[in-house]
């Protein structure tokens, strides 16, 4: 079963004293110690970012571990991520990560990864590389539309509530045909494929929402996602 979960925001590196989506991203790979594996490729690999990841998961049952591609652990990187159950992939410049994966075969292994039921999951940079396209400040000032691996059809925007420019920027981005329809995701919210098909929203906060995105008559429509709340639970 192919899997990919796609935080708009939160988890450990943003909400590290709420883990309801990180433990929810666990329960998924049905192990009692699933190996999940941190990707911090998009933030250069943050000293910091790695350090934070440890220190939530180690707390956890799980087995948790990083591929660097800066100090790689080992030649055959493929072997390495494919005797994994969880690849998490870290937020930052999703243009780098993108450019470096594709030049390690890593955007490969991923695809493999996910199709042989590693499950795929991520938080901004690391929630809209899944998909066609998405919406990215990797190239500095302002929002801009980028292709990402093209494992999930459409676009996503994450941090839809959390950064003010960004729900503008990701309607004007559709109306003008510059991104595919698509997911948006506030901070707090994931998306839940499985396949190729949106199976549930989750959320950390109560209030968090995920949207479908879709046009008519020229005019951009939200449909809004009421996830499920992983508080009640």
């Amino acid at each position: 079963m192919k899997q990919i979960i796609a935080l708009g925001g939160g988890g450990f590196s943003m909400e590290p004293d709420n883990p309801l989506l990180d433990k929810y991203i666990l329960k998924q790979a049905g192990k009692e110690k699933p190996k999940i594996c941190f990707v911090p490729t998009a933030s250069g690999d943050a000293d910091s970012y790695i350090q934070r990841f440890y220190d939530f998961f180690s707390q956890h049952q799980c087995s948790p571990s990083h591929l660097s591609l800066f100090k790689p652990p080992t030649r055959d990187l493929e072997s390495f991520v494919l005797e994994k159950d969880i690849m998490y992939v870290g937020g930052g410049n999703t243009k780098n990560l993108l450019v470096l994966w594709k030049e390690w075969g890593l955007d490969g292994i991923m695809k493999k990864a996910w199709e042989q039921g590693i499950i795929l999951a991520g938080i901004s940079a690391g929630s809209l590389c899944w998909f066609e396209e998405g919406v990215t400040d990797s190239f500095g000032n302002g929002l801009e539309p980028i292709t990402g691996l093209g494992l999930l059809k459409g676009s996503n925007c994450p941090h839809f509530d959390g950064e003010t420019e960004r729900r503008p920027a990701y309607h004007d981005l559709i109306q003008s045909e510059k991104l595919r329809p698509g997911y948006a995701a506030d901070d707090g919210a994931a998306l839940h494929f499985i396949e190729e098909n949106l199976f549930k929203v989750v959320s950390s906060r109560p209030n968090a929402l995920a949207y479908r995105m879709s046009t008519e008559n020229a005019n951009v429509i939200e449909e809004p996602i009421k996830p499920i709340y992983l508080g009640d639970s």
